[in-house]
């Protein structure tokens, strides 16, 4: 899950992590009440949406006035902000974060995310802040710095030190100011369960103080239930529709850019099957998983999803029978597609626990499916399919 830049600022503050003065607005009053209550000469105005490069895209402003910082919320309030981070229809803007401006004299990049691999937590800094970090990585790989964080011995003194130089922060304090930061960030990404926090850029300032410019964390999805405080911030708003519906049906679904529907019941197999699509010449346009105890009703649900994208022209279903039971996938489709008056091709492969009896029903159903016991052939058929009602 992923939050908005005020409410990382907010937690960044609980943590001890130093950001710059300001607030949210939702309203020009609101934004004329945030400028007042400074005696700031400049602010900086962010439209607030889940997408980087908002500056290139016009969602950064910088005013001198409170009437400029109305006048710019205004214009930012209540539009979509398309970056390339974004669709085509970009991401609505419905807060903007006021901040006092800063005077910046140098920009780094520090995040902190876990690497599955180490089994640890992993550092990753860069002198090159304020940029895209993996143009810098593919670029001058060689201004990148990481370090690991074993959980059993927490951040280390050294492991600080050795940021700090890299960085080229040596004075004392800025060091001093960069371990506290280190340790706030770890803290927090413990007691939150984040997937990734990251500060870019994470500025020096004129008056030689370190501030978090940006910030952006993503959680776990999967600990979200221990965190009431952090589900109380998504926005849904700011997701696909479409996955924000699925998971109210516990379903997995991401919204993808081709034609073919895909229907599974297990990620790996979901993998494969796009995979397979791809390989016959296909484009899937979603990746969904009805998951391994599923029945006729969340079967019925996920089909509707798949066909309330306008851009699929054909459906692969592709389930494999272990603890799910064929014949209630079958019985699922079937009511999904009375319900929806199907008029896309439809291939279904189904294999494993009561696949005969599941296939029988469907071939009975009288709703002209295309039912396949071979993979290979299924892929074929429907990328096929979906060509011809391109």
């Amino acid at each position: 899950m992923n939050i908005h830049e005020y409410q990382a600022k907010q937690l960044f503050r609980d943590y001890g992590i130093p950001v710059p003065d300001g607030a949210s607005a939702q309203s020009p009053e609101q934004a004329l009440e945030i400028a007042r209550r400074s005696d700031n000469h400049n602010w900086v105005i962010k439209a607030q949406v889940h997408a980087g490069a908002r500056g290139k895209a016009g969602g950064v402003k910088f005013a001198s006035t409170p009437e400029q910082v109305v006048e710019y919320t205004k214009q930012l309030l209540g539009t979509r902000l398309v970056t390339h981070q974004t669709d085509a229809k970009g991401l609505p803007v419905n807060h903007v974060l006021i901040e006092a401006g800063t005077a910046i004299k140098n920009e780094y990049y520090l995040s902190l995310l876990l690497d599955r691999k180490a089994e640890k937590l992993l550092f990753v800094a860069s002198a090159a802040g304020g940029m895209d970090i993996e143009a810098v990585a593919e670029q001058t790989p060689d201004k990148i710095i990481e370090t690991h964080i074993h959980p059993a011995a927490g951040l280390q003194a050294y492991q600080c030190r050795k940021i700090a130089k890299a960085l080229g922060l040596l004075n004392k304090d800025l060091s001093k100011q960069l371990a506290q930061i280190m340790q706030g960030m770890v803290n927090l990404f413990i007691d939150k369960d984040a997937s990734q926090i990251e500060i870019n850029p994470l500025v020096e300032t004129e008056d030689g103080q370190l501030l978090a410019l940006d910030a952006k964390i993503n959680f776990d999805d999967n600990a979200l239930p221990a965190h009431a405080d952090i589900q109380a911030l998504r926005d849904p708003e700011q997701e696909d529709a479409t996955e924000n519906k699925a998971k109210q049906f516990d379903l997995s679904y991401v919204t993808l850019d081709g034609n073919i529907g895909c229907m599974v019941n297990g990620a790996g197999l979901a993998m494969a099957t796009m995979d397979l699509i791809k390989l016959k010449g296909g484009q899937p346009a979603n990746f969904l998983d009805v998951g391994g105890g599923t029945d006729a009703k969340k079967v019925a649900e996920a089909f509707k999803l798949i066909l309330s994208d306008n851009k699929v022209k054909a459906v692969l279903v592709n389930i494999f029978g272990g603890i799910v039971q064929c014949n209630i996938i079958a019985e699922g489709i079937i009511a999904a597609a009375k319900e929806l008056h199907l008029n896309l091709p439809v291939v279904v492969r189904l294999e494993g626990t009561n696949a005969q009896e599941g296939l029988e029903l469907l071939n009975i159903s009288g709703l002209g499916l295309t039912v396949c016991e071979d993979l290979n052939q299924a892929a074929e058929r429907v990328v096929a399919l979906a060509g011809e009602h391109a």
